[in-house]
């Protein structure tokens, strides 16, 4: 792996590999001096939106149990992980390979046999690939692939998936969370405290 791995024991009682990260940055450029157009790791990060949306599913744990999840742009997994022995069948992807290569070493790890990992791009999603639930975590960043976002989100609604969106409250989300309202069956803000900020993450469940 280009990035160095360590063991990290989270909250919720689950242990499994993850970035350094002391270490990603140095990595990254170190990596970029030799090859300027290297992409910044976004996924090697446990994102606070990441720790909202586990923290809801441990909670109300009746979106997974028993059910095929998949989750897109999932980075690290840890939403994933946590709720993996529940689920009747876990897809973890992401769009990064490197991402994709270390959740297949904690699904190794971690002994699971229900769970595999995919490498999946929301711009090109697979026509024949379906889950009773899915999940986002803080996907919506950018808002040059808000329609993309958008029109996939769509697509999983009219297949009756259940899609569970965890997103930062940030001024630029405002427009994409305006097109979910029709959609919206249940809305929580969940409250993550990492390092010296409390920040308010907005959980979104929609079906139709």
């Amino acid at each position: 792996m280009l990035y160095p791995i360590t063991l990290h024991e989270f909250q919720v009682g689950l242990q499994f590999h993850v970035p350094d990260p002391d270490q990603v940055k140095p990595t990254y450029e170190h990596l970029v001096a030799s090859n300027p157009a290297a992409a910044f790791p976004f996924w090697a990060r446990i994102w606070p939106s990441s720790l909202a949306l586990t923290a809801f599913l441990q909670r109300e744990p009746r979106w997974v149990a028993s059910r095929h999840v998949l989750e897109i742009g999932a980075g690290i997994g840890l939403p994933s992980f946590s709720v993996a022995r529940d689920a009747l069948s876990l897809v973890v992807s992401d769009y990064s390979a490197e991402a994709v290569a270390l959740m297949e070493k904690n699904i190794q790890y971690l002994a699971l046999k229900n769970v595999r990992a995919m490498c999946l791009d929301w711009n090109d999603f697979p026509s024949d690939l379906s889950a009773d639930t899915v999940l986002f975590s803080d996907t919506n960043y950018d808002p040059e692939q808000f329609k993309a976002l958008l029109s996939l989100i769509h697509q999983l609604l009219d297949k009756r998936s259940t899609v569970v969106i965890a997103t930062p409250e940030r001024i630029s989300a405002v427009s994409f969370a305006v097109q979910l309202e029709p959609y919206v069956t249940r809305s929580v803000l969940e409250t993550v405290e990492t390092g010296n900020q409390t920040i308010d993450i907005r959980i979104f469940v929609l079906s139709v």
